[in-house]
């Protein structure tokens, strides 16, 4: 009888376990440690480990872990990873994304805010779902700026032959085509390299990635020229969402929405922060004409608008709501 009650409490034991055995959520990104896409990351699973309680976990894995952006959205797909935080690269998905990579876009925060309620949500989300992707949340990446190791980035012309790398998007490439520059997409890991042997020039970013991918060691000029300014999007592969129960997706897809105004808290801090410490790092900073890169920026708009259907729409929908 004893044996037999305690082969009992021992199924007991084991039977809820395996029922409610905990699932891991993969969250990848580029970032490196100190990043944007680090904080808001790590924060983002501190927040929705505290609800899914035994239910299920994320864990980050960063500094490009499980792969390249092309590497991650294509594991969203397959369901392989469960959460990233792509950029740029989503224009190399749908052809509307590249919106954000139209320079001078995006005024400020309240700006984007604007643009996320009219333009992002309505058009451009889902735009991701029918290339089986589902934006949770709209973070930040950042504005972003030039350094290279020629000379300072002051106006378009001043770019002319440099060898640039840019994230992995057609059409920020052909804005720096069309400023002069010599620009060649690479993934993040391999910029550092890069630049430390001369295979590349420069390259663009904002200070958080920047300064967390120290690129202040082996680059020796800084231009403000705050071309584009980059959303990032919360995201998850839209087989492996429908798969979750409903209770988990609830609390993975609010504490995205509710990590906003602490991804542009932290970009802000670190904007202020940041530049003072690339300059310290002996970098030399200057400020651009912004009016002559945004004369010469012209031409991305009109092919832009020529080639990819509806986006002239949504571009002028956008610069209406900057206020």
């Amino acid at each position: 009888m004893k044996k037999s009650a305690f082969a009992m409490l021992l199924l007991g034991i084991f039977g809820v376990g395996a029922v409610h055995a905990q699932t891991e959520l993969k969250l990848g990104h580029v970032g490196e440690p100190g990043s944007l896409f680090a904080k808001s990351a790590e924060e983002f699973a501190k927040r929705a480990n505290s609800k899914l309680g035994a239910k299920a976990k994320v864990v980050v894995f960063g500094s490009s872990q499980l792969g390249g952006d092309k590497e991650l959205l294509q594991k969203l797909k397959l369901g392989t990873v469960d959460l990233a935080i792509p950029s740029t690269v989503m224009s190399s998905e749908s052809d509307l994304f590249g919106i954000f990579e139209m320079p001078y876009l995006v005024k400020d925060r309240k700006h984007m805010n604007a643009i996320e309620r009219e333009v992002f949500w309505p058009r451009l989300a889902p735009e991701a779902e029918k290339k089986g992707l589902k934006v949770l949340a709209v973070w930040e990446n950042g504005y972003r700026h030039i350094t290279n190791n020629r000379r300072p980035i002051k106006v378009p012309g001043d770019l002319q032959g440099i060898k640039l790398r840019v994230p992995e998007g057609k059409w920020r490439v052909k804005m720096f085509q069309a400023y002069g520059a010599n620009p060649s997409p690479m993934k993040f890991s391999e910029v550092f390299t890069a630049l430390q042997t001369g295979v590349m020039d420069g390259q663009e970013n904002p200070f958080s990635q920047i300064f967390s991918a120290k690129f202040q060691e082996v680059q020796k000029f800084l231009s403000l020229t705050g071309h584009v300014y980059t959303p990032a999007y919360a995201t998850v592969g839209s087989k492996k969402w429908a798969s979750l129960p409903a209770d988990v997706r609830k609390v993975l897809e609010d504490t995205a929405k509710g990590m906003q105004s602490f991804v542009y808290a932290t970009a802000e801090k670190d904007e202020n922060e940041l530049l003072g410490k690339i300059k310290a790092a002996g970098v030399q900073v200057n400020e651009a004409d912004k009016a002559a890169f945004v004369a010469a920026s012209k031409a991305v708009y009109e092919e832009f608008g020529k080639e990819v259907k509806g986006s002239k729409e949504l571009i002028d929908k956008a610069l209406s709501l900057a206020k």
